[in-house]
């Protein structure tokens, strides 16, 4: 069990706790997701949705935000060790907001989901810590992440420009989320004046 960090269990209380509310708000028929969703502009957009869609899920789907939730679990506490908690919550939101600015320009329809602003603290870790390995689902040997994120942002890419019918995944939230976690821990780490390993 990897020890949290701060930000990294506040966020995940946050997560869970809006998730629970918008099981409850459901129930009652009156959803949040009406004004907290990220909507495309001219319809229902407001700019709050930029930050409080990141911190809602599909509900109807329990896999969502545990994949999720468990992805930030696995790499957040690293980065906000070696960055400290003020500046892993700057990161994570600026991702955040990235990705639904991409969702916005790039895609059309209503997002949820924290896993643009996840997708930069994936690829910021894999900037910094590239050899670290990981287990994935069926391969039973550890694969380094500098194989395995790429490869997940390219199946991402593949899915942004080649959407399927029924596909309800926010493609280019994730891409734009992780765009934006690469350039930033770039410039980052050139402004210290260091690499971290």
């Amino acid at each position: 069990m990897r020890p949290l960090t701060p930000i990294v269990k506040n966020l995940l209380i946050a997560n869970v706790l809006i998730y629970l509310a918008q099981l409850y708000f459901w129930k009652v028929g009156r959803p949040i997701e009406e004004w907290l969703a990220l909507f495309p502009v001219g319809e229902g957009f407001k700019p709050w949705q930029l930050i409080s869609y990141m911190f809602l899920h599909d509900h109807t789907s329990f896999f969502h935000i545990f994949f999720n939730m468990f992805t930030l679990y696995m790499f957040g506490p690293q980065l906000e060790d070696v960055w400290g908690s003020k500046r892993f919550f700057n990161f994570y939101m600026i991702c955040g907001i990235a990705a639904g600015g991409a969702q916005l320009l790039l895609s059309h329809g209503m997002a949820v989901g924290a896993s643009g602003a996840i997708m930069g603290v994936m690829a910021a870790f894999t900037y910094l810590f590239p050899n670290v390995s990981v287990y994935i689902m069926f391969i039973p040997i550890p694969v380094k992440v500098k194989f395995v994120i790429p490869a997940l942002m390219a199946l991402d890419l593949f899915g942004a420009v080649n959407p399927s019918a029924g596909d309800n995944v926010a493609h280019w939230a994730h891409l734009g989320g992780a765009l934006c976690g690469l350039l930033l821990v770039i410039w980052w780490n050139r402004t210290n004046r260091r690499r971290f390993y």
